[in-house]
């Protein structure tokens, strides 16, 4: 429901307890009436550094993903937004379905995830063959080219940063950024594509599309873009890559 500060939205964001950044990607977008409440995942044990770290990760994410739902429905959102991504991809299309119709039926509102969203950016862009990175372990990043194979898209490349903590990974600095994105680029790519939301990659984005001559999605970009659009807020936000600038 709409109030003073979200006269034209409020969305509900559910984020991992150790993140970061999500919501300052969104706030930094300045969208005049358009509010975000965010509700936290608690993470107790935020280690990933190999594949059974990620899996237990993963566990905590579904073990608390209900709660903070219970604490965002309480600002009484118009939206629920999903500011945590690797859970989105498991299982590629349908399980990203499900996922989402479970967060439905469970809110009775509209939903945005990651995985949806990228694939609505990379088809809204024209591109089809994609080189993909995370800030994953290898168990992870299978199921997001899973995912983006099954929508229909050739995954020329997946690169996997393997952050040892769900902290670490918004200590990834823009060197490294640059460094990963510049191994992934090639002239049969047609666009990068990032995800996991605690990498702070809005801004860099912005700036290798310029640089590149591509698309660069980042995926707190394409979620805030999708939530915006399908939600019928038309408003071009520059400094964060020509998805939220142009369309």
């Amino acid at each position: 429901m709409t109030n003073v500060v979200g006269s034209r939205a409020v969305f509900g964001v559910i984020v991992p307890s150790t993140n970061t950044v999500v919501e300052h990607d969104y706030w930094r977008s300045d969208i005049d009436g358009v509010a975000f409440r965010a509700g936290s995942m608690y993470i107790p044990h935020p280690v990933m550094d190999d594949n059974a770290g990620f899996e237990a990760l993963l566990g905590q994410i579904r073990a608390s993903i209900d709660d903070a739902v219970r604490d965002v429905l309480t600002a009484e959102p118009d939206r629920m937004v999903m500011g945590m991504s690797a859970e989105t991809f498991w299982g590629g299309v349908d399980g990203n379905a499900a996922f989402e119709q479970r967060l439905r039926d469970r809110t009775g509102l509209p939903v945005t995830t990651g995985a949806s969203s990228c694939r609505a950016a990379l088809e809204t862009l024209g591109a089809r063959r994609i080189a993909v990175f995370s800030p994953y372990q290898p168990i992870a990043d299978v199921e997001v080219g899973r995912f983006f194979t099954e929508a229909g898209f050739d995954v020329a490349a997946i690169t996997g940063l393997r952050c040892r903590t769900a902290m670490d990974i918004a200590r990834v600095d823009v060197p490294r950024l640059r460094e990963v994105v510049a191994e992934l680029d090639g002239p049969d790519v047609d666009a990068i594509v990032q995800v996991g939301t605690n990498l702070s990659f809005v801004g860099l984005a912005d700036e290798l599309e310029a640089e590149l001559g591509k698309p660069v999605v980042a995926i707190n970009s394409a979620t805030l873009w999708h939530a915006l659009r399908d939600h019928g807020i038309a408003d071009q936000v520059k400094g964060c890559g020509q998805l939220l600038r142009e369309y």
